[in-house]
């Protein structure tokens, strides 16, 4: 498999045989434990299936299947270590709540996936328009202040708090999932 195309799913699953298992391990050794291993070696491959239909007539070159496993493995753990702590956050701010107030389990599985949809756009931002935001919405600073903090005109301040709300409309008008 080595030095290759991916062009189909037949493709995908040769590279699933010939490196699941390596891939299982390789995500059991960074995680401790292997049910969450065994989910994240599932999305990688899951992962790559996704790009082979997104381009249909692309192929994949894969030269380094190791590395490219890895790499894509390397992502989606990243974002697993990312959900934890905001789920871990998230139930601590709930635990400091009477138990009458306390969400459904339905209700908190939405809010995690919101929480977590929301930290992703604000990673996704450049970095003065993420701290800009983030001062105006978690320390409540003024447009004067973040300037000032940022080292930036009021205008230039303003601009880049109207393109993190304008991410924050675009995440609200997502489709349910």
């Amino acid at each position: 498999m080595s030095g290759e195309q991916l062009t189909s799913s037949r493709d995908v699953e040769a590279l699933y045989v010939e490196y699941g298992d390596w891939l299982g391990r390789w995500l059991r050794r960074r995680l401790g434990h292997s049910a969450d291993a065994a989910d994240l070696a599932q999305d990688t491959f899951l992962r790559i299936l996704g790009r082979l239909h997104a381009q249909p007539t692309a192929a994949l070159a894969v030269r380094e299947p190791y590395r490219y496993l890895a790499t894509i493995a390397n992502g989606l753990l990243a974002d697993h270590w990312r959900r934890q702590r905001i789920e871990q956050a998230y139930l601590e701010e709930l635990a400091q709540r009477p138990e009458e107030l306390a969400p459904s389990p339905e209700a908190r599985l939405a809010a995690l996936q919101v929480l977590c949809e929301l930290d992703a756009m604000i990673d996704r931002l450049p970095a003065k328009v993420r701290r800009a935001f983030l001062l105006a919405q978690l320390d409540g600073l003024g447009c004067v202040e973040i300037a000032a903090l940022l080292g930036v005109s009021d205008r230039m301040m303003r601009k880049y708090l109207s393109q993190a709300m304008y991410q924050c409309l675009l995440l609200d008008a997502q489709p349910a999932r």
